[in-house]
């Protein structure tokens, strides 16, 4: 992946989808992205099977791996899709509380790799704040997780929540590796409140630095939410990440 790749999570545009699949695509493409997250795909390969129409790929997608996930559908859609690598979106707080519970997710993410293999898949995980805010012994639960986590299980950190459970992120993220092979990219006020997150730039994290230090990593914008137009959101994010640190 090149440090120049921007993708954008699907999910940030959802009410957009829902309303026009294939309209809100063509948008996305015209702010010149050449590349989507989806989220929850297996619901909406009728609509991603069109990608390609819009000269949109899909790299990465988010699915959950970890509860109740009929794997084998799951990465034959992902084949289907063009897909490479499938990633847990979210393993709530209450596994994060001590070492015995993120054990319990390495051991059904590496169980889920070892099938996504069988079909030439990657699988990773998606941290939330809850997986950074807890210390263990002065480490992160992430990092806790990525100890148990086979070798060939990725990470695609998610800088901005990273950021808001206390993480000195370009740190974390160099402490990482190469494990990251996926940045969350987004902006806001630091908070918890999705509400508050803004386009790329116009918010008060120091995002360049975050890129900084995992320069190779696929870069995905997203907000989870927002006062104002999503769609403008993600044109804006690609507008000043495309312009570089001087914008």
């Amino acid at each position: 992946m090149s440090q120049h790749d921007l993708s954008v999570q699907l999910y940030t545009v959802r009410n957009a989808l829902a309303e026009d699949f294939d309209g809100t695509l063509a948008k996305i493409a015209g702010f010149g992205y050449t590349q989507v997250e989806p989220f929850g795909f297996v619901k909406s390969v009728d609509g991603l099977r069109r990608l390609g129409e819009h000269g949109l790929t899909a790299p990465t997608t988010h699915m959950g791996l970890v509860v109740d996930a009929d794997l084998d559908a799951i990465f034959e859609a992902a084949v289907e899709l063009g897909i490479g690598t499938v990633i847990e979106p979210a393993v709530r707080a209450p596994q994060w509380q001590d070492e015995d519970g993120i054990r319990g997710t390495a051991d059904a993410l590496n169980a889920a790799a070892v099938k996504a293999a069988e079909h030439g898949l990657k699988v990773g995980y998606h941290n939330h704040w809850w997986e950074i805010e807890r210390d263990f012994d002065g480490r992160h639960g992430l990092e806790v997780l990525a100890d148990h986590l086979a070798p060939e299980v990725v990470l695609e950190v998610d800088t901005y929540w990273a950021h808001v459970g206390g993480a000195d992120v370009p740190a974390l993220l160099q402490r990482l590796g190469e494990r990251v092979v996926a940045l969350h990219v987004k902006d806001g006020d630091g908070s918890t409140d999705n509400k508050k997150q803004v386009a790329v730039g116009d918010g008060s994290l120091p995002v360049w630095s975050f890129i900084d230090a995992a320069p190779d990593a696929l870069r995905v914008v997203e907000l989870d939410d927002s006062e104002g137009d999503m769609l403008d959101a993600v044109r804006d994010s690609r507008t000043y990440l495309t312009a570089g640190k001087a914008a």
